[in-house]
């Protein structure tokens, strides 16, 4: 993948929900039909602060422009967007 985010903009994966709970019951597909909101961050702009790449991200649930590259897909976030990163 050759891709730089310009500005404030980062480039992420999105990490699909649980389909098993901690205690080791599997959720059918219909038990959450709500969008993902945790990425993993692959790339920053260069106005990025206080983010690095292979941070965990949480992100408004309908933020971003999806873009597919080499066959995967990818979310392009602003950093507005961005609420906080996990650690």
């Amino acid at each position: 993948m050759n891709f730089k985010p310009l500005g404030d903009r980062v480039l992420v994966k999105v990490k699909e929900p649980e389909t098993t709970t901690a205690s080791g019951i599997i959720l059918p597909d219909n038990a959450s039909k709500e969008k993902p909101t945790q990425a993993e961050v692959l790339a920053i702009g260069d106005f990025v602060k206080n983010i690095e790449i292979g941070n965990t991200v949480v992100y408004g649930r309908y933020a971003g422009t999806e873009l597919s590259l080499d066959g995967d897909d990818y979310l392009v976030l602003e950093g507005k967007d961005i609420l906080g990163v996990i650690s």
